[in-house]
Order: C-alpha cells, then sequence, then structure tokens
C-alpha cells in the first residue's frame, strides 16, 4: 500500500523576473510590475509530498523529521532570506515560480529514499500556486 504525506514550509525571498533573451521593452511587456530593476518579494508557502510504502513498524512513508531535515538543508537554508536571482539556479533561467519549483524538486528527487518525492507545490500569493511532479 502507498501513502501520501505533505508538509508545508515557508521562505521569503525576493526576485526580478528579466530575460537577457528579451529587450529591456519586451521584458517590461512580458513581466510588467515584476521587471522592476530593484526587485519584489514574496512569502512562498512551499508543499513537499512524498509517497511510499507504509513501514510496518513506525507506520510511516516517511520520518517527519528526516524530511525537514533534508528540506531544510537543500531548500530553506539555500532560499530563505534571499534574492533568488543571485542563486546558480538561476544563472540560466528566469526566477519565476515555475522555475523555482522545478528546481526544488531535482534539489529533492532521490533525496528522500525509501519514499519516493511526488510533487512540490508553491504558493507565491494567496492567488497563485504552482505544481510540479517531474513530468
Amino acid at each position: 500500500m502507498k501513502a501520501y504525506f505533505t508538509r508545508a514550509y515557508t521562505i521569503s525571498a525576493s526576485h526580478r523576473l528579466h530575460s537577457d533573451a528579451l529587450s529591456a521593452e519586451a521584458n517590461r511587456e512580458t513581466f510588467g510590475k515584476c521587471n522592476n530593476p530593484h526587485g519584489h518579494g514574496h512569502n512562498y508557502r512551499i508543499e513537499v509530498t512524498v509517497g511510499g510504502a507504509v513501514d510496518a513498524a513506525t507506520g510511516m512513508a516517511i520520518n517527519m523529521a528526516t524530511l525537514d531535515a533534508v528540506v531544510r538543508k537543500e531548500v530553506l537554508e539555500r532560499f530563505d532570506h534571499m534574492n533568488l536571482n543571485l542563486d546558480p539556479m538561476f544563472g540560466d533561467r528566469v526566477s519565476t515560480t515555475e522555475n523555482l519549483c522545478i528546481g526544488i524538486f531535482d534539489l529533492l528527487r532521490g533525496a528522500l529514499e525509501p519514499a519516493e518525492l511526488e510533487k512540490v507545490r508553491i504558493e507565491e500569493t494567496e492567488n497563485n500556486f504552482f505544481e510540479y511532479s517531474g513530468s
């Protein structure tokens, strides 16, 4: 039997949506106020969902402390109170929340065994949600 467990985390980070492949005018048209040269910030809510067989001895698909430790090391310490544009992950891609979601999924993939990372979901604002499941 496969069970799923989702845990939420919060980071505060800033970014500027800007692509070197676009002209200044095209960046302003594409990204609007999010292209502000000074950037802007969000309080991101990150949900990490893992799935796996329920261990007979513990009754869990993954130990919450294990999940917390991995997310703290790979995600929270790296991105909390940071300018995302300065992170190497965004050296060759725009710091959209879609790309942040994919990047976090890639950072966590394989680090939670024997459980399997199912998806990463990020709430950027009360109206904007992003989700990536590796496919």
